[in-house]
């Protein structure tokens, strides 16, 4: 039998690409889902697919999702900052299992509340099926036998000029200025939100501006990993657009500015006008030390690049990952919890299926 998937929001940017990449595949039937007739109807028309119109946080979307007896629904209809977990709640009502492309670290860390709700229904409910935590926690997962104790992990994400839609700006801007937790010598340590500008260099990429970002891995990987230190940093490919960031959040934090709302329109007006100016490139980088199974200091250092734009395929295509491991017999374990541990590197990488624009790196300093 063929698994029926859902995509909530699959005329959206990261809705689409999932799309893309699941229309047509053996053993998938496929359904785009969003409120907007025309839209889904200029989608089917791209695409080899069926379409739903309607609410997905509405009433009748577990009825639906009954009738079209789905298997399997992907959530991509952020921004997913102060949504509730309604759809989630409505897959489980209708014994639907269900995954979502959140990086918002309450919403992904909170998914717990379904815990018991989806083990009665046997359904897997998993929050943060994106780059962070799923892609970085994997990359993670598979190098930590080298580690005795992992001290320090540093990690962050350099986009391309291409924008995201406005909602996922909106949604990442909403703490700009604002306190986020990370984690300094084994304790919580507030810092501001899009502040603590750096540059990084980034092989292949050059000199990048990032900034202090909230994701679900600071409160993930310390107990995952042990580590006592934990930093993650992100920022648009173009220097303008950083300090752009770096000024609105500085804006917030000493109160010139209460709403970073009609702002976060702005920046995204800005950044649409200068995508021509960028390179096309983006990468995932981490950085992790502490020491080898001989008490010897040991660096790790990860990188996955990506060329010509193909960026918001890495977060899109976890799950489409999930996907195509399901429609191939896999079923996770029921509960609800954040997506770690149920992609692999290599399933994750052949479902991005572009190995001429997808790099990965994996380096080592120490002891051979």
């Amino acid at each position: 039998m063929s698994l029926k998937v859902l995509v909530v929001g699959g005329y959206g940017n990261f809705g689409f690409i999932v799309c893309r990449h699941l229309a047509g595949v053996a053993g998938i039937e496929l359904i785009a889902a969003g409120r907007d007739a025309a839209r889904l109807e200029s989608l089917a028309r791209q695409l080899p697919l069926a379409t739903w119109c309607g609410d997905a946080q509405g009433p009748g979307f577990s009825e639906a999702l009954r009738q079209l007896q789905v298997d399997l629904v992907v959530h991509t209809g952020g921004p997913f900052q102060q949504q509730s977990y309604r759809v989630a709640e409505q897959c489980i009502e209708a014994g639907v299992h269900y995954c979502d492309l959140a990086d918002c670290r309450t919403f992904v860390n909170g998914i717990h509340v379904l815990d018991e709700q989806a083990r009665a229904a046997g359904v897997a409910v998993l929050s943060g099926c994106s780059s962070v935590p799923s892609l970085s926690a994997a990359l993670l997962d598979e190098q930590r036998a080298r580690f005795k104790r992992i001290d320090r992990i540093e990690h962050g994400i350099s986009s391309s000029a291409k924008m995201p839609g406005l909602a996922t700006v909106e949604g990442v801007l909403a703490y700009a200025g604002k306190p986020i937790l990370q984690r300094r010598h084994g304790q919580p340590h507030a810092v501001p939100g899009w502040l603590g500008l750096q540059r990084r260099r980034l092989p292949g990429l050059g000199w990048r501006w990032l900034a202090d970002v909230d994701v679900p891995d600071m409160d993930l990987f310390g107990e995952r990993y042990g580590a006592s230190e934990l930093v993650f940093k992100a920022g648009p490919g173009l220097m303008p657009g950083a300090l752009a960031t770096a000024a609105l959040a500085q804006a917030v934090r000493i109160g010139l500015i209460t709403d970073p709302a009609p702002w976060a329109k702005r920046l995204h007006r800005l950044g649409v006008a200068c995508e021509r100016l960028g390179d096309g490139l983006s990468a995932l980088y981490i950085e992790a030390t502490g020491i080898d199974h001989n008490d010897l200091p040991l660096r790790l250092n990860i990188q996955l690049t990506a060329e010509r734009d193909k960026g918001p395929e890495i977060p899109s295509c976890a799950s489409v990952a999930l996907a195509l491991k399901m429609a191939a017999g896999y079923r996770p374990a029921p509960g609800a919890r954040p997506c770690v541990g149920e992609i692999s590197v290599a399933e994750y990488l052949a479902a991005i299926d572009a190995p001429s624009d997808i790099e990965l790196s994996v380096r080592y300093q120490g002891r051979p």
